[in-house]
């Protein structure tokens, strides 16, 4: 198994960027497909929240870490489930983590939509890289596909 990969987030992205998204997301106006992910923490048991780009790519939606292991990532393998919200609107669902080898296309798509955004922690790789470049990054970037119950 690969040694475990965190990009982490400057400044700006922690103090200005990530809480303007989040606090828009909140109030019902998503960013280029924004939500804000909850999922409990693993140690504490209590609600963390964090803005995340929902991708649905063939019919499935997924979240892809692109920084890699991040703390939502951990809570979330630890948990198997938490909610997506979008101002009022709540979903709550189930994940399961995708293997390297199955993500592909998922970060295909990802990169095709947000490489403005996460481009840079990708190495160089980008939506139009070969099946194989992308496969030898894709253990950086863990992606899951959700199965989300209906609204609340």
């Amino acid at each position: 198994m690969a040694p475990a990969h965190y990009a982490a987030p400057g400044w700006f992205t922690r103090r200005v960027f990530n809480p303007t998204v989040a606090w828009l997301t909140r109030r019902g106006l998503s960013l280029a497909g924004s939500r804000v992910l909850e999922v409990r923490g693993r140690r504490s048991g209590q609600w963390r929240s964090v803005p995340v780009n929902l991708l649905d790519h063939d019919g499935r939606s997924h979240l892809v870490a692109a920084r890699g292991e991040t703390e939502w990532v951990r809570n979330l393998r630890a948990a198997g489930e938490g909610r997506l919200r979008l101002g009022r609107r709540v979903w709550t669902f189930r994940a399961e983590e995708l293997p390297a080898e199955q993500r592909v296309d998922v970060l295909r798509a990802y990169l095709r939509r947000w490489a403005w955004e996460v481009g840079a922690f990708f190495e160089g790789v980008s939506a139009d890289a070969s099946d194989d470049e992308l496969l030898a990054v894709a253990h950086r970037h863990p992606v899951f596909v959700l199965e989300v119950t209906p609204e609340r």
